[in-house]
């Protein structure tokens, strides 16, 4: 008689029928897991991702194509600037570190960049977490050294499976607390970069931080890992490096949650229609009623951070969601959730008075009617028939 199934091994069973016979699991990186926490409400890609399904491929058989990724000249560029990063075992690195983040601690003077290669990715894991206890023993015995680790590979387990994670660079501090390092080739122009661009380098690392508290959680005494993170960028118009501490505290609770919600995708999955599956070699119309029977949350950030955005936009232009229109805007608009809904609503043919999102459409329309009726320009009849809000 077989032993009987484990929960996790019967999710995992559940999440292989889901990405289709013989289909092996695309593993999870820290970009996939930064976009999860960025929309967090979207069940499809927690459960897409969960499987290990190849949203590209995905997308590709859906007849809507990704074009997300980065472009060859932008990877080529990121990585010559990460080695003069690095460069002279990380002397500017290291003093930037010291600067932005340590500046109590003695300045960087010979920092040990321990070796970390070995076999296969559960190797690179093990010499990882030696090398960071090593560092914390150094940090005890021998007072003012600092530690460089390059490229180092963290686990984090991710709906039961673990998810191999390769921060550009680990910082061991003198007094033995771990930072983690982003190394990206947007500028930071007087002291500053893009907002946005600034937020998705932190929902990354904050994917690290939480794989660095799991091994320092393992050690004893258990480390402190710190939750303001060093990202280093070009400085101006340069190639100079420049770096600004960033706190992730709050990226790295929204990422916990979003994790935690995925170790518990089987209430998802035990939602779907019996037979779900969502290989890309299924016809097209199967694999379409598959992908729609779960339910996805579209915002226009999806573009720059999910495969299949360009099918979920269209799904939701179809359908006149206010979802589209962005975040803000689906905040302020409150139980009105499609377009037709809020044109109506303005117009006065639907939605309660008392509502404000209602009133303040009504009063929109009032005032635009007003506006058209002073410059001489006839106002659409919907427009002419809301009666202004005194």
């Amino acid at each position: 008689m077989p032993p009987p199934r484990t929960r996790e091994k019967a999710l995992r069973h559940r999440l292989a029928e889901l990405r289709g016979p013989q289909v092996p699991a695309k593993a999870l990186d820290a970009r996939a897991l930064a976009a999860l926490a960025a929309n967090p409400g979207c069940r499809r890609r927690a459960i897409l991702d969960g499987a290990g399904v190849d949203k590209a491929a995905l997308a590709g058989a859906l007849g809507s194509p990704s074009v997300f990724g980065q472009s060859q000249f932008a990877f080529v560029r990121g990585n010559a600037f990460e080695a003069k990063v690095k460069a002279d075992g990380g002397t500017e690195l290291l003093r930037l570190a010291h600067e932005k983040l340590d500046r109590a601690a003695e300045p960087p003077a010979g920092a040990r960049v321990p070796d970390l290669t070995a076999q296969g990715p559960e190797g690179r894991t093990a010499r990882t977490e030696l090398a960071l206890r090593e560092a914390a023993e150094a940090a005890t015995d021998a007072p003012g050294t600092w530690t460089l680790l390059d490229h180092p590979m963290l686990a984090l387990d991710v709906a039961g499976s673990p998810a191999f994670l390769e921060p550009d660079a680990v910082v061991v501090h003198p007094d033995g607390s771990w930072t983690v390092v982003e190394i990206k080739s947007f500028p930071m122009l007087d002291g500053a970069a893009d907002p946005a661009k600034v937020g998705a380098a932190a929902r990354q690392a904050a994917v690290y931080v939480l794989a660095l508290e799991r091994v320092a959680a393992r050690l004893e005494p258990s480390p402190r890992v710190r939750h303001r993170v060093l990202l280093v960028c070009p400085k101006d118009f340069s190639n100079l490096p420049t770096a600004s501490a960033v706190d992730v505290r709050k990226q790295r609770a929204v990422t916990a949650r979003q994790l935690d919600r995925l170790t518990r995708i089987e209430e998802i999955a035990d939602a779907l229609p019996e037979g779900t599956c969502f290989s890309p070699e299924l016809p097209a119309e199967r694999l379409t009623a598959a992908v729609e029977s779960v339910p996805a949350a579209y915002a226009p950030e999806c573009l720059s951070a999910c495969e299949l955005a360009f099918h979920c936009r269209d799904r939701s232009r179809a359908a006149g969601a206010v979802t589209g229109l962005g975040r803000p805007v689906r905040a302020e608009l409150g139980g009105l959730t499609t377009v037709e809904d809020v044109l109506a609503a303005a117009r006065g043919e639907a939605g309660d008075p008392d509502d404000p999102a209602v009133a303040a459409l009504r009063r929109a329309a009032a005032l635009r009617a007003e506006a058209l009726a002073g410059t001489g320009t006839p106002a659409p009849a919907a427009a002419r028939e809301v009666a202004p809000c005194r």
